[in-house]
């Protein structure tokens, strides 16, 4: 993506989080000046932090609509509806750092044992989905920055999913997508 679109897109995130406090804080640029690239339809996350603290993170796994709007909807829901946090404030605002990871499609990981999907997992490239009949939980490729070992990242995407560290399952499915990671 092209850096003037990413810097734009950061203007469009910190702008939608503006307006839902003062529905009178500032202007987006019309869809018909964007360019092409945020129109595609791409899956996003915003990661809200405060100080390198975690203050809201809500994304898309899979594209449905326009690169711009799920920016928009998702820093909004990332400031205001993450369940994790109070919704963000007019004072912290300013202080607020978005980052924003735009998607690649999810691929599947076939694999046939623990062992086997450790195996193909690429540490620092990948951002995976785990799940198992209702239980689903995906880390982003910078979840590797807190998590390095392989053993260790999938015992905790297994817990985010709601299911116990050590658990296996042949219904057990993996999913692998990579990200384009930007903030301001």
């Amino acid at each position: 993506m092209k850096p003037e679109s990413q810097k734009l897109l950061l203007h469009i995130a910190r702008d939608a989080i503006a307006r839902e406090l003062d529905p009178a804080a500032s202007c987006m640029p019309l869809q018909a000046d964007l360019p092409a690239e945020l129109l595609e339809e791409r899956a996003s996350f915003v990661t809200l932090e405060t100080d390198g603290r975690l203050r809201g993170c809500i994304g898309t796994l899979e594209a449905y609509r326009p690169l711009v709007e799920d920016v928009k909807c998702n820093a909004r829901s990332a400031a205001f509806q993450d369940p994790r946090f109070p919704p963000v404030t007019c004072r912290e605002l300013t202080g607020l750092e978005i980052h924003i990871s735009v998607l690649s499609a999810p691929e599947n990981i076939p694999f046939s044992s623990e062992a086997d999907l450790l195996g193909k997992i690429r540490p620092g490239i990948d951002g995976m989905i785990l799940e198992d009949g209702f239980h689903r939980g995906t880390f982003l490729p910078s979840v590797w920055k807190q998590l390095p070992d392989k053993r260790q990242f999938l015992a905790h995407l297994k817990q985010k999913a709601g299911l116990p560290p050590a658990y296996w399952s042949e219904n057990l499915k993996a999913y692998r997508y990579t990200a384009e990671y930007f903030g301001d």
